[in-house]
């Protein structure tokens, strides 16, 4: 059986892309006979609030999206990000890093997907008797011959080889959490059982990343279906900080929810909008045309 998730972080209330990435996920699950799973990512200290997990929900009911099951709480899986930390640490995949962004800028020769790649400063050292609180990087190289050849699938784009070495080093848990994006999202689609992940073109790169730590931590691996996003004239996706309007704002000004849903679903976008991939390609009039959701 098909299951899909819907995984905001309620760092600040849902805007038109959140529905569309919703929609995405609950169709597909609802095409098969499948199950829709809402899971609220809310590790990222006192930027979560419960005021925006709560009008998470509320956006979802107003749309007409209903989820299967209790709502999951990442928070509550920290002991089982902690625990794959161990595992990776006790495979020798792991180490531990001081290094602030201003020290890693300043250093990097490379660049890939999320910008500057660690050049491996901290690799080899011992931080774990010092004082102060550390970050654990991947060992990408060692990873990379201890899991060896990987692939993937995406429903849109096929079979698609491994390449999480792009990223050098990525953190696996920062400084004031223990677990990044990559290592927690990855054990909770796992333990979910999410079996067709879907989210935006995005993060299309950072599933190269996540296919290696399936593989590392022996988890199942589901499929992939990468949608198109809602950008701005400019090419970039909307988002909170930028002052994207909020589903929360439209349900206060009477807008109907499940016909915003079906136009959503048609393709149908408002002014100043357009179908992209978030980097600054497809904007413009010609890509106002509808886009195929599934």
């Amino acid at each position: 059986m098909i299951v899909t998730r819907f995984a905001p972080s309620p760092n600040g209330p849902l805007h038109l892309g959140h529905a569309h990435a919703a929609i995405v996920a609950h169709d597909r699950a609802r095409a098969d006979g499948g199950r829709f799973l809402l899971r609220i990512e809310d590790i990222d200290g006192a930027r979560s609030r419960e005021e925006f997990a709560e009008g998470a929900l509320a956006d979802l009911r107003w749309l007409g999206l209903g989820w299967d099951g209790a709502v999951i709480r990442q928070s509550a899986r920290i002991g089982a990000h902690a625990d794959a930390l161990a595992r990776l640490r006790a495979m020798g995949l792991a180490y531990a890093c001081r290094c602030t962004r201003a020290q890693i800028a300043a250093a990097a020769t490379a660049y890939g997907p999320d910008g500057p790649v660690y050049p491996g400063t901290c690799r080899g050292r011992d931080h774990e008797a010092g004082d102060g609180a550390v970050a654990w990087r991947i060992n990408m190289a060692a990873a990379l011959d201890r899991a060896g050849p990987l692939t993937w699938r995406d429903e849109r784009r096929g079979e698609i080889r491994a390449t999480p070495d792009i990223f050098g080093d990525i953190v696996l848990a920062r400084k004031d959490a223990p677990g990044s994006y990559h290592l927690a999202v990855t054990c909770d689609d796992a333990a979910d059982g999410v079996t067709c992940v879907t989210r935006g073109m995005d993060l299309f790169a950072a599933t190269h990343v996540h296919r290696l730590l399936q593989g590392l931590l022996s988890l199942p691996v589901p499929v992939w279906h990468h949608h198109a996003l809602i950008v701005q004239g400019d090419g970039r996706k909307l988002a909170k900080r930028r002052g994207s309007p909020s589903l929360a704002d439209m349900r206060d000004a009477g807008v109907d929810g499940r016909a915003l849903a079906a136009d959503l679903r048609a393709g149908r976008l408002g002014d100043g909008l357009y179908w992209g991939d978030g980097r600054g390609e497809g904007a413009g009039a010609g890509n106002t045309r509808p886009v195929p959701l599934s």
